[in-house]
């Protein structure tokens, strides 16, 4: 089912939901069946901006569609969905396997670790013919499967390690078969994605200074006008939509694994005081501040 441009597509904040990021982690990651049997194991055409999915098929079969050409999968297999690709699963009711998804923060500074040889960068799909190879993977993913969902002392510092492992392996995968990754490439005009990546970029890089969107745009080389044209046609939510967000999930990280106090919280965010950093969190996320915190402590005791 090929899509005529990637306006048409829906963009999706996690895998088929437009809530927001479910997790105060950089990392979210579910069996195949939790998310697509809810879906009657099909998960129609879309794109995400700034979210990049690394999928482990360990049994069953799936039907992959990326940027309009599909593919059947019949064996152990690895997929790669880097942000603004279109794509698509029909997933055999057997699958079993896991879904691994990575915030555009932790995408980036595994790019940057990896360098040009990362696989996360590149859509593709790796049949996992040698048993010793799809055994490392399988193991991997089995680890920050387990690692996830059972917080424990050092948990983020293992959950890179093991995620940095497996774009390793995933990457050497990649240069051992040989890439396709050229016939999917994200069909939007090359210059509005450059725009937007720049813009992303420029988020992560002064998101705490809570700059203006003009002054962002201005960085960027387009008019705040255009820039939000491109943020909402690319990325479903406005410029300042994508600063905030940025901003939030900073925040849930500081409440959830320090200890610092919501005033210091406040401050490193960039907030003028505190108040004005509770009505920005609750309006987000219906919380405030301390009450996400001692929901998020119950949660990981």
């Amino acid at each position: 089912m090929p899509a005529s441009s990637t306006t048409s597509v829906p963009v999706f904040k996690l895998y088929g939901e437009t809530q927001h990021w479910p997790t105060p982690d950089l990392l979210h990651c579910e069996s195949i069946a939790e998310r697509s049997q809810l879906h009657d194991w099909r998960i129609r055409p879309h794109r995400h901006a700034d979210l990049v999915h690394i999928l482990f098929i360990a049994q069953g079969s799936v039907e992959l569609e990326l940027e309009g050409t599909s593919h059947q999968l019949q064996s152990a297999s690895a997929i790669v969905v880097p942000a603004m690709t279109i794509h698509g699963f029909i997933f055999s009711p057997n699958v079993q396997g896991y879904i691994i998804t990575l915030a555009k923060p932790l995408a980036d500074h595994l790019h940057g670790l990896i360098g040009e040889n990362s696989t996360l960068k590149k859509a593709d799909f790796y049949p996992l013919l040698q048993a010793n190879r799809a055994e490392r993977i399988a193991t991997l993913v089995t680890q920050i499967d387990q690692e996830y969902r059972q917080p424990a002392p050092g948990r983020n510092s293992l959950l890179e390690a093991l995620i940095q492992a497996l774009v390793v392996e995933l990457s050497r995968l990649c240069a051992y078969t040989g890439s396709t990754a050229k016939r999917y490439c994200p069909r939007q005009s090359n210059k509005g994605l450059q725009h937007l990546e720049h813009y992303q970029a420029l988020i992560e890089t002064h998101y705490r200074e809570q700059p203006s969107i003009e002054r962002l745009a201005e960085q960027v080389g387009v008019s705040s006008a255009h820039l939000n044209m491109l943020c909402r046609q690319l990325a479903g939510r406005s410029a300042l939509q994508l600063l905030h967000e940025r901003l939030l999930l900073e925040a849930k990280r500081q409440l959830t694994y320090t200890n610092m106090t919501i005033g210091q919280v406040s401050d490193s965010l960039g907030f003028s005081e505190p108040a004005y950093f509770t009505r920005f969190f609750k309006r987000n996320t219906t919380f405030s501040p301390r009450d996400f915190r001692v929901r998020q402590s119950q949660e990981h005791s």
